[in-house]
Order: C-alpha cells, then structure tokens, then sequence
C-alpha cells in the first residue's frame, strides 16, 4: 500500500516522542498490536534513530514508519539509514527536500497559503497542517477553499473529540501525539495508551 493509500484508509498517524527509548520503542509496538499501523518516530525524542532501527526491524520492510521533527539535510539522511520511509518536517527548508531529493514520502509541515504552494511545488506527498490548533477546523476548512485536491492532515491539539470535526472539514488524515500516546513513551502505562488506541481508532473511522 502506497503512502496515499495509507493515510487515506488509516486516517491517523501516531506521533512518539519519548524521553525513554525503550518505552518509545514499546509504545510503537503497542500501537501496531492494536492496529495502528502509520508510524511518526520524533527526533527530538531521547535516541529517537535506534527506536527507528528497532522498529523497523521488528515491523518489517512494508511498515510505513517515520521520522519526524527532520529540520537538516543531514536528519533526513540519518533517518532514512535508520530505516524511515516517511519524513515529517514542521516546516519548509533543507530536511524536506533532501528527503524529496531522495524519493521518500514526505509529510511537510505547512500553516500558511503561501507554505501550501511551496510545499507542494517541491512535489511532498502530503501537507501537515501545524499547529492545527491556531486555527481549528474551519481555518482547515478555508484553507482547502483554495486548495480542494492537496492532501491535509492536521497535527498539533488534536484529540479524539476534536478529529471528526477535522474530517468533516476536509482531512485526509489526523497526526496525533500526547492525546493518543500520554506518558506511555516515557516509560508509562501501555494498558492507558491500548485504551486510547481504540477511542482513536474509533473517532478516526466515523
């Protein structure tokens, strides 16, 4: 399944950004036992590469696993070594097109119309709406006004009560880290993060 494909039919990327490595490691296990497949690994997580190492390994080569928070060219290469095939940025510049230079799908973060054209001029795959709370759903809403074809997904003050409002403005998708992974990947409760999985699971499939 094409990265297109797999947003479309998940509709929820689980974002991890632990200060412990093997908790975050953990958590993304717990995630795909509870069928949450779209992976997005932060670097600005504490030995966030290994996690992806681990990972990928245990996940196999067809999981769509990603490195998020990649700023630099060099992120984007020490990511894809790692073994990502998904690059997420919070914005423009020399992360997201090396990752684009690479042929890797690319999730870019953009907030601003002017962001839209560039991002998608580079030829990313999707466009991260962040902080999707500046301007909730109906900022979404007429940001599509413009844009009706280009994939969106907000990131950032999403939870599951808010997610069907998103999808009702347009999304794509939804990217999701504290409401869904709470302290699971700092070492916290697994059963907490499973239960969440489903409340998400379920709000991301209405």
């Amino acid at each position: 399944m094409d990265f297109s494909t797999a947003l479309r039919t998940e509709r929820l990327i689980a974002i991890i950004r632990g200060s412990d490595a093997e908790a975050s490691f953990r958590t993304v296990m717990a995630l795909a036992e509870a069928d949450l497949p779209l992976f997005e690994v932060s670097l600005s997580g504490h030995d966030a590469l290994t996690v992806i190492q681990r990972a990928r390994a245990e996940l196999g080569d067809a999981a769509w696993l990603g490195a998020g928070t990649v700023l630099t060219a060099a992120d984007a290469r020490r990511a894809a070594e790692a073994g990502a095939n998904l690059i997420v940025t919070p914005g423009l510049g020399a992360g997201l097109e090396e990752s684009v230079r690479q042929g890797l799908s690319t999730l870019a973060g953009v907030l601003t119309p002017s962001e839209v054209i560039a991002a998608d001029a580079l030829g990313v795959s999707a466009l991260k709406l962040f902080p999707a709370s500046v301007g909730g759903p109906g900022y979404l809403q007429a940001l599509r006004a413009p844009f009706p074809e280009l994939p969106f997904v907000p990131v950032g003050g999403v939870d599951a009560a808010a997610a069907p409002a998103y999808f009702a403005a347009g999304a794509v998708a939804v990217g999701v880290g504290s409401p869904l992974i709470g302290d699971a990947a700092n070492g916290g409760d697994l059963d907490g993060l499973r239960k969440r999985a489903a409340e998400f699971k379920a709000a991301c499939a209405l």
